[in-house]
């Protein structure tokens, strides 16, 4: 799979942090597993100048290359980032041909436990979705956003290798559900009517766990019926990232929101662990225990 969709990028305003960047994993960088394939490893950012790197990558692909209107504040730090990354875990792929500092830094992916949206008054994705249902659920439960991969490392490796850390991620803190929102290009739902047409019929998720787009950003997914849609070729279509999501057993919630500052159609994914492939589950399972990929 390709990886250059952002699961989420920045609200309208982006606040700055007022302290310093904090990790909130209570175990060691993936515990102690390495998690390699030829030259890129994925592991959680362990130091300031680690989460710095990926927000300059953030700020490269969401601003400088995907387009994105940077708030005043951002423009000048060149850095996207909001008091979320404070109370997250940054899950980091480097290349280490590049150096083995935050030079190496290609690839981010930022995750928010329950302790850590406590902390922040809520998950960030609440700002799109009433995610209740979500919250109601038992076990701990994980926000993905902010991914991006730098130009030229959006490839099937690099993806897989993100995935593998996140599955090991999942297993050490005994995540039984994942949620986050995904992006379409565009913020013309009509011309997008065919995929949000697709995801809203084949792949709502079950009203226990049904996300809802909030009542004042509320946009129509079913705009066309299920027997206008070639549904093959629309979800061969459908963005990467989302195509990932679904491909693990993922459900979308009800109705999307458009985000005009990302010209983007976002829609909330949302993942039940147990639900996973066992063949999606068998093949990171493996790894995400500690076996070295090479």
């Amino acid at each position: 799979m390709g990886f250059s969709i952002p699961t989420r990028t920045a609200r309208s305003e982006t606040a700055q942090a007022e302290t310093a960047p904090v990790v909130m994993s209570g175990a060691a960088p993936l515990a102690d597993q390495t998690l390699v394939t030829g030259s890129l490893e994925v592991r959680i950012a362990t130091t300031e100048e680690d989460i710095h790197a990926a927000k300059r990558l953030r700020y490269q692909v969401f601003y400088e290359e995907m387009g994105a209107i940077p708030s005043p504040a951002a423009r000048a730090s060149r850095l996207d980032e909001d008091p979320f990354d404070d109370v997250a875990d940054h899950l980091l792929v480097l290349d280490h041909t590049r150096g083995n500092g935050s030079e190496a830094v290609v690839g981010t992916y930022r995750l928010i436990r329950r302790d850590g949206a406590a902390l922040a008054g809520g998950f960030y994705t609440a700002d799109e979705f009433d995610i209740a249902k979500l919250e109601a659920q038992p076990g701990e439960i994980l926000e993905l956003g902010r991914s991006c991969t730098a130009d030229g490392y959006r490839t099937r490796p690099t993806m897989q290798l993100l995935w593998k850390g996140i599955a090991a991620y999942v297993f050490q803190n005994d995540i039984s559900l994942m949620f986050g929102c995904a992006s379409l290009p565009g913020n013309d739902a009509a011309a997008l009517r065919t995929q949000l047409g697709y995801l809203h019929h084949n792949h709502l998720a079950p009203e226990r766990i049904r996300a809802a787009a909030l009542p004042e950003r509320y946009t129509e997914m079913n705009l066309v019926s299920a027997e206008e849609i070639d549904a093959r070729r629309v979800a061969a279509a459908l963005p990467p990232l989302i195509k990932g999501y679904l491909r693990l057993g993922g459900y979308v919630g009800h109705g999307a929101v458009v985000d005009h500052q990302f010209n983007t159609t976002d829609v909330c994914v949302i993942v039940e662990t147990s639900n996973v492939s066992d063949k999606y589950y068998k093949h990171y399972e493996r790894e995400a225990r500690g076996v070295v990929i090479q």
